[in-house]
């Protein structure tokens, strides 16, 4: 079933959701306030935009065109029903395209920054594939895998263009590998524990096309108080300044 919730506290944002599927999660949040958004930036790109959480968010940090691209038409439609309903079309575009495929039609050296929030489970033998298409393709590296998604970002962004990506921790060498062999140098990390004295289960990952060597670890965010609230740091990423 369709609902429109809050998108937090953003400018009171709407966005559009499915019960039968899943909502956006704090990482659609930690992204858009992690990611590097210089002033010069004109053109954005969010791959496996789900929703439009990310790009609504950035909205409210950037005049950028934002273009979200979404492979499951059910949930594309929810995005655009999104961006319609915060009048939003003259800033976000989002398009229903496999970016596979849509990576040799979009502009080459184009984009100043991109976005992704991707599949986190590699598939093998072993793989529990759930038999909702939505949710296995969301969980899973069915359609789009870490290489694939540094080869497009290398393909797409200018010279210093911006790669940002929130995954899980335990993917994080793979991420760096992939990368480097893409010529997207790794120049920022910051870790996120769901509490004080727990092990990180997110990692944020920034990158820069042929960028020069030198990573800055940032210290570790703390997603929740021991009473299971916000911290005032994330509370921070709902207000917009």
């Amino acid at each position: 079933m369709q609902v429109i919730n809050d998108l937090l506290d953003y400018n009171k944002l709407k966005i559009y959701q499915d019960t039968d599927m899943f909502n956006f999660s704090l990482d659609s949040v930690l992204l858009p306030n992690f990611i590097t958004i210089p002033l010069k930036t004109e053109n954005i790109l969010d791959i496996g935009t789900g929703n439009g959480p990310i790009p609504l968010i950035l909205t409210t940090k950037t005049a950028a065109k934002i273009t979200g691209v979404e492979i499951q038409s059910e949930v594309a439609d929810l995005a655009q029903k999104s961006v319609k309903l915060n009048n939003l079309q003259n800033q976000i575009t989002i398009i229903n395209e496999d970016i596979n495929i849509l990576k040799d039609e979009l502009p080459i050296n184009h984009f100043d920054i991109i976005t992704c929030n991707p599949p986190y489970f590699k598939v093998n033998k072993e793989s529990k594939l759930n038999k909702s298409d939505y949710k296995t393709i969301a969980r899973h590296e069915i359609t789009l895998n870490i290489n694939d998604l540094c080869a497009i970002a290398k393909r797409l962004l200018k010279n210093d263009g911006i790669l940002g990506i929130v995954h899980r921790p335990e993917r994080l060498t793979d991420i760096l590998i992939a990368m480097r062999e893409n010529n997207i140098e790794p120049k920022k990390i910051r870790f996120v524990a769901p509490k004080k004295a727990t092990n990180a289960n997110t990692v944020l990952i920034e990158g820069v096309l042929n960028g020069k060597k030198g990573l800055t670890v940032l210290p570790t965010l703390i997603s929740h108080k021991a009473n299971g609230e916000y911290t005032e740091e994330i509370k921070q990423y709902f207000k917009v300044e």
